[in-house]
């Protein structure tokens, strides 16, 4: 692992646990065995630190959703695809994943809230857009799709963070996507 990788992996055990302001930039070059001019090299300081580390981790997510919401004809599959994809991204990267839900709930006025806000919202914005392209198959969904984004993520959020806490499963097999998607798609039907 080069050092710039490592100071990334390091960084995010620690937001994870202890959070962003918990952790100081001192901390981050113990862990990773530097010192603090070459984090600021690399970062410029324990924002840009956070913010490229959310960046890029979050991308592969970013892509994966956007890829699961293009609309094909069927709501069902394609609310399948975007459950199973968030499932599948947070059993491979648990640490990040529940960094990002801890922090989604900080104060808007935190330091790093505009970064997490901004992956939520690119999440949001790709979910809104499958459900309004889903109206010309089901008119009952007008004008509801920001409504239903939100209902969806908020779902899969919360089961997810269910399973980092060790309350639930979320391995295929066992029902719970069917049982998720199909409760769902009874809400958006009825």
């Amino acid at each position: 692992m080069d050092t710039r990788a490592k100071i990334l992996h390091e960084a995010l055990h620690l937001f994870a646990t202890y959070g962003y302001d918990g952790v100081g930039v001192q901390q981050i070059v113990d862990e990773a065995g530097i010192t603090k001019p070459t984090l600021y090299h690399y970062f410029g300081n324990k924002r840009g630190l956070f913010e490229t580390l959310v960046k890029e981790r979050s991308e592969p997510l970013i892509e994966m959703v956007r890829e699961a919401c293009y609309y094909r004809g069927d709501i069902t599959l394609s609310i399948q695809t975007i459950v199973k994809t968030y499932f599948s991204f947070s059993q491979k990267q648990p640490i990040f994943y529940r960094m990002i839900l801890s922090m989604w709930f900080a104060p808007p006025s935190s330091e790093y809230f505009a970064i997490v806000q901004d992956v939520q919202h690119q999440q949001y914005q790709l979910i809104e857009e499958l459900f309004r392209n889903a109206v010309q198959n089901h008119g009952n969904m007008r004008d509801r799709h920001a409504q239903l984004a939100v209902s969806l993520k908020g779902t899969i959020d919360t089961y997810i963070g269910m399973a980092l806490q060790g309350y639930i499963n979320l391995h295929a097999g066992d029902g719970l996507e069917y049982r998720i998607i199909h409760q769902f798609m009874h809400g958006i039907f009825s």
